[in-house]
């Protein structure tokens, strides 16, 4: 599963990124990068980096989860974070189902390199 795991943190990475990019939109909507709002965002931009360093522990898709939870709530702060937070909820919803997929593969031997 080391393949998933840097599946994992591009996914993390990108979508730091990618919350990065509305800082300039709480600057101008959300009353500042000094509010609850830009703090909100920039912890989230460090709490998705830091993830990336704990992806081995197995106790990391749960903090994945907890970070889209906390990103789809904040629609309510910000309606941008919120659709951010949904559209790559939906992308790790897809990454697990190919994980589960995988593994159910790997268990039965129906991976190409299993075979003989």
């Amino acid at each position: 599963m080391k393949g998933f795991r840097g599946i994992m943190a591009g996914t993390l990475v990108l979508e730091a990124i990618v919350v990065a990019l509305a800082l300039p939109v709480v600057a101008k909507l959300g009353g500042g990068i000094g509010t609850g709002t830009g703090f909100l965002v920039l912890g989230l931009i460090v709490a998705f980096i830091a993830t990336c360093g704990v992806l081995k522990r197995p106790w990391a898709v749960h903090v994945v989860v907890a970070l889209h939870v906390v990103m789809v709530a904040s629609w309510f702060l910000m309606t941008a974070l919120g659709g951010i937070g949904v559209v790559f909820s939906l992308v790790w919803v897809y990454l697990f189902w190919l994980r589960r997929d995988v593994v159910r593969r790997m268990a039965e031997g129906r991976l190409p390199s299993q075979r003989q």
